[in-house]
């Protein structure tokens, strides 16, 4: 049976690619997506993710408003024009898609967690690509409840490599540190995290991308959108041909964990100085069997690359087709 799943997004370019897959993974029941700021600010999450579910032929998929700003933070997030070269300013490469006519639900993404948890329990996974602020602020307002989620499964973090906004910190994690504390140090909860260790060793390149556009509108829409990531990826890495794909191989590790090997680790989020954002194995706690963090260490690239492509375009076909 599939698992109930709901998606907490700050959706750019690969939350798309991950929205994707979870909706097209036969192991991934989607009842939701919450919203956060990231690669983009909260309400352009949100309108991405109505948009987007619609476009694939999702609009029973509902969207809860989340976290507009970490948990330090008293002013709305809005990306920095510097960062726009990553997304675009619309976390879609620029490319317009058609609006949805439907609006976000009035209940707040925190509680709508707390009542997934409540309804399903250990069948619910949760999948969270972007800041972990949503899953921090339902463990403040309902301490406790986290832990009852059958499993979580986050995009963040580098153990064992550099990160990607400074030489020990990934972006996710150093966006909100607070948040990932609370999460990853103090939860309690089942969770794989999925960060740069394999993250950076999977990889989608530009032709078979642009085999997308063969499948019609939807596609050629898609193919602008990831090609926009795909030149930001070899400006900084001449040669790279491709993209990484970080938030669709977590979607990918929640419905089937056997795509990575995982090394249990008592992880401990730095918050203060130079290394403010690094997730890094507690050394004295190694010898423990009751390490709550499951870290994604190595990869099945070969297998989830064509899993991913295989997918994206079902969904694509799918949606084409509607």
């Amino acid at each position: 049976m599939a698992k109930k799943t709901i998606l907490d997004l700050d959706i750019g370019i690969d939350d798309t690619m991950a929205l994707m897959e979870a909706l097209e993974n036969p192991e991934l029941d989607v009842i939701g997506v919450t919203t956060t700021f990231g690669n983009v600010s909260q309400a352009t999450s949100q309108k991405n993710a109505l948009d987007l579910t619609d476009m694939f032929g999702h609009p029973e998929v509902k969207v809860y408003p989340g976290a507009k700003h970490s948990l330090t933070d008293d002013e709305v997030y809005e990306t920095e024009e510097d960062l726009w070269e990553i997304h675009g300013k619309n976390g879609l490469g620029e490319v317009v898609l058609p609006e949805s006519a439907r609006e976000a639900e009035t209940t707040e993404a925190v509680d709508f967690l707390a009542q997934a948890i409540d309804e399903y329990g250990d069948d619910l996974t949760i999948i969270a690509t972007g800041p972990l602020t949503n899953l921090a602020l339902l463990e403040q307002k309902y301490p406790g409840k986290l832990k009852q989620a059958g499993n979580v499964t986050i995009m963040g973090g580098a153990v064992g490599v550099q990160g990607n906004m400074s030489p020990c910190s990934e972006a996710n994690i150093v966006t909100d540190p607070e948040a990932a504390k609370i999460v990853l140090e103090e939860s309690g909860a089942p969770i794989n995290m999925v960060g740069l260790d394999v993250t950076m060793r999977v990889m989608l390149d530009r032709d078979r991308v642009n085999e997308w556009r063969k499948l019609g509108e939807i596609g050629d829409k898609l193919a602008d959108v990831v090609n926009f990531y795909i030149d930001f990826e070899e400006k900084e890495t001449p040669g790279l041909g491709g993209c990484s794909l970080h938030d669709p191989l977590a979607v990918a590790v929640a419905a089937n964990p056997d795509l990575v090997t995982m090394v249990p680790l008592d992880i401990v989020v730095d918050t203060e100085g130079e290394m403010r954002g690094r997730t890094i194995g507690n050394v004295k706690t190694l010898r423990s069997s009751e390490n709550p963090v499951n870290v994604a260490m190595m990869v099945d690239a070969d297998r989830f690359e064509k899993q991913l492509n295989r997918d994206i375009q079902n969904i694509i076909k799918a949606a084409e087709a509607k």
